[in-house]
């Protein structure tokens, strides 16, 4: 999973530049849609990937204030992964 979500960062941070490549550089019509389907894509697959690859590690519950302690703010070192 960690390898798939490099890969299509990579593949989304490419397929970007070429967008603005087109889109400056050159006077390709169609260089609005490139970019808006990269946005798109990012948005709608790699995000949620990246969301259910942090969940499902449980890499999210350091984040978490606990109430019931005296302080906290304070991160606990053995809850840290």
């Amino acid at each position: 999973m960690k390898l798939l979500l490099k890969i299509l960062f990579a593949l989304f941070v490419i397929t970007l530049v070429v967008g603005f490549y087109l889109k400056y550089f050159t006077d390709f019509e169609k260089a609005d849609v490139v970019i808006g389907l990269d946005i798109l894509f990012l948005s709608f697959v790699l995000m949620p990937l990246f969301i259910f690859h942090r969940h499902r590690l449980g890499k999210y519950k350091k984040y978490i204030l606990d109430g019931s302690k005296k302080n906290p703010f304070k991160i606990d070192e053995d809850k840290m992964v």
